[in-house]
């Protein structure tokens, strides 16, 4: 499947299961690492933990996974995009989209 439509594909999951501030990085001209990060904020630990169980559901099991069983960043890496769900204060503190404030930004509604 086509890196932007996985990435669109997890933006939705997470907009259904109420995720909130839902944004799609492309990295495709900064990067190699990936190319393109999903990043959303979720209510309490156990939200976002709701949230990572829902992609694993709907797009597998990830090739890598960090952060689950505390729940304030839980990245789901499934090689071209790569998921980041935040608490809101985990979010700002680290700022992934002002560090990578250079790369095309989509708002998922």
């Amino acid at each position: 499947m086509i890196p932007k439509r996985i990435a669109q594909r997890i933006a939705q999951f997470l907009l259904d299961k109420k995720a909130e501030d839902v944004m799609i990085m492309n990295l495709r001209k900064v990067t190699d690492m990936t190319y393109y990060f999903v990043v959303c904020t979720a209510n309490s630990a156990t939200h976002s933990k709701a949230l990572a169980r829902e992609l694993e559901e709907k797009m597998g099991v990830p090739w890598h996974l960090e952060g689950y069983s505390h729940g304030h960043w839980i990245l789901l890496d499934y090689i071209d995009v790569v998921a980041h769900v935040f608490l809101k204060d985990t979010r700002e503190y680290y700022g992934l989209e002002t560090l990578w404030g250079d790369v095309p930004t989509e708002k998922m509604e």
